[in-house]
């Protein structure tokens, strides 16, 4: 039963892209005596008694160096509390650099989770720094392997399941695949998701064929960048005359993205390989066929990785290997689903992840 300090980027139920990370802490919080997390913005909590949350303040508007002051006051007052026994720093090498050297100075082990092909100047001083590095598969570490290992994803396999849970139902996802087979791409609107190969793979799919297909893609732009790239998507719909075909629908919380997974014939994922995206292991969870750009996830691909596998930013790769899988029955779809699901729970599960982190943080407590 440990005590560990925890840094995060974003600890809220409802963030449409780090709200999973709740679900770890909850998990993490059951084997451990406390967990103080320092996190750059908070928002909807439903955490474990023995969780205590500390924002910097993004929420609020703070700025850097106010932020910067507000880390080292809560690093000071989590230190001189309570006896830390380990510190896991998610997602953010620069909080590992900023408390490194009071940590090491205690004897306290650094874990950084770090799962992104961008290679900084930051992540190799937190690699440094880092008793180990954690990622969720090999690929998706793009520096040094010295201090790494490969921990899965942590997907909640119970939240993210096949069977109708209970959770919120979405009408949008309900009523295209009532009428059609439904491709669906979840996540960020942004340029390095390349929705413009899918967008222009359905292109090629309606002039090639007369079974009536819907495209649905969820996710909100971050950025100016971001909303750029979204009008540059909106006018390709309008230029390939699939107003009446591609969909798209605000980001949900992590609770509504089941029901959403659920109704699609087919879950593209189109970032490259480098990227350990979880919105496809979440699709497979629910057991979806997932096509996907990322050799990385060959492994869990499994046997049917040459057929899920296309190239990267080609539309008509990608074509191909849609019709291949809308020209199967539901019955050998959802054979190639439940696999998937599998592999899911074999490699990528959250009791899985959570097994692999505690085994190491007390191999590191105790070396």
């Amino acid at each position: 039963m440990m005590n560990l300090l925890v840094f995060n980027l974003a600890t809220d139920d409802h963030d449409p892209i780090l709200g999973f990370t709740t679900l770890w802490l909850n998990k993490l919080a059951e084997k451990a005596s406390t967990i103080h997390v320092i996190t750059m913005r908070s928002g909807a909590l439903k955490l474990r008694e023995n969780i205590t949350v500390y924002s910097l303040g993004k929420e609020w508007g703070y700025s850097e160096p106010r932020r910067a002051i507000r880390f080292y006051r809560f690093l000071y007052h989590i230190l001189r509390s309570q006896s830390i026994d380990l510190c896991f720093s998610h997602m953010t090498p620069i909080f590992t650099n900023l408390a490194a050297p009071i940590l090491k100075i205690l004897g306290i082990p650094i874990v950084t989770w770090y799962a992104h092909p961008s290679l900084t100047n930051n992540l190799k001083l937190a690699h440094h720094f880092s008793t180990r590095m954690v990622t969720s598969i090999p690929t998706a570490y793009p520096y040094r392997s010295d201090k790494l290992v490969v921990v899965g994803q942590g997907i909640d396999t119970d939240l993210f399941a096949p069977l109708n849970n209970g959770f919120i139902d979405n009408t949008t996802a309900h009523d295209l695949s009532d009428q059609c087979s439904l491709i669906l791409a979840v996540g960020r609107l942004s340029p390095v998701k390349d929705y413009g190969t899918l967008i222009s793979a359905v292109g090629h799919l309606i002039s090639q064929t007369s079974q009536p297909i819907k495209l649905l893609i969820v996710g909100n732009p971050t950025n100016a960048q971001d909303e750029i790239y979204v009008q540059s998507l909106y006018t390709q719909v309008q230029q390939l005359n699939l107003a009446s075909v591609v969909t798209f629908q605000p980001a949900v919380s992590m609770y509504e993205l089941p029901e959403i997974y659920r109704c699609c014939t087919v879950y593209v994922n189109l970032t490259p390989t480098g990227f350990g995206d979880k919105v496809a292991l979440e699709a497979m969870a629910c057991g979806k066929v997932c096509l996907a750009a990322n050799t990385g996830f060959r492994e869990t691909l499994g046997i049917y990785a040459e057929q899920l596998l296309f190239t990267h930013a080609n539309p008509q790769d990608l074509a191909q290997k849609l019709t291949a899988i809308l020209s199967l029955g539901d019955k050998q779809r959802q054979i190639m689903g439940d696999y998937l699901r599998q592999q899911i729970i074999k490699y990528h599960s959250l009791d899985r992840l959570i097994q692999n982190l505690l085994q190491l943080f007390q191999q590191l407590t105790h070396a």
